[in-house]
């Protein structure tokens, strides 16, 4: 008897550890577990808890669940310069194969299209790179003047990207046709962003962390 006692204020007290009393199987049996297997009952823990019907993400103090224009300029500006090296070294093989064509296999033709392809994938390297940072500058700037993320930053610094890009090489009328170009592919792009909010149906909890 005091055997049975003792075990179970031990079974309490271990229980009293982990927030709560022990649970018979018939309380057990009631409990859902989707997506779980079953616990033992000799945890001592109400299952209940475990269970979470919504993703939560763990964030630091002061943080956004959406990266920044600043967390994302690194990202865009490699991966233009590096869309731009693989886009420039097939167009400037392609051009010296071409070129090239009656010269045969040789030595000389060989340092020709290595010539090309270097040159080509480092100019349009050096472009896209270009583009890709005017509009990351752009794009923070206005955030930080505005204090606001949204669609208008976008556009704004697409705008602007295209017309400061265009204004070294083609006067005002390049400045215009270079805002243009910008604002149309900004545009684009905000509305592709935002196709399903258009339609009526909100993106996932896990897709706003991108």
């Amino acid at each position: 008897m005091d055997n049975s006692q003792g075990s179970g204020g031990m079974k309490g007290g271990i229980g009293g550890l982990f927030g709560g009393g022990e649970y018979s199987n018939t309380e057990l049996a009631g409990v859902p577990l989707t997506g779980m297997s079953p616990l033992s009952p000799y945890l001592n823990v109400d299952p209940r808890y475990l269970v979470q019907d919504t993703d939560e993400f763990i964030l630091p103090t002061g943080a956004n669940k959406t990266r920044g224009r600043f967390e994302l300029a690194f990202f865009t500006i490699g991966g233009s310069c590096i869309i731009g090296a693989a886009f420039g070294a097939v167009n400037g093989l392609r051009v010296s194969l071409k070129e090239t064509r009656d010269l045969g296999w040789s030595k000389p033709r060989n340092v020709q299209i290595l010539n090309m392809v270097t040159r080509q994938g480092a100019s349009w390297a050096n472009s896209l790179g270009s583009v890709a940072l005017l509009y990351s500058v752009f794009g923070v700037a206005i955030e930080k003047a505005r204090g606001a993320e949204d669609d208008i930053n976008t556009v704004a610094a697409g705008t602007l990207t295209g017309m400061l890009f265009k204004s070294s090489t083609g006067g005002l009328r390049g400045v215009a046709r270079g805002g243009l170009a910008g604002f149309a592919l900004s545009g684009a792009y905000a509305l592709y962003s935002n196709w399903d909010h258009l339609k009526g149906s909100s993106p996932s909890p896990s897709s706003r962390l991108y």
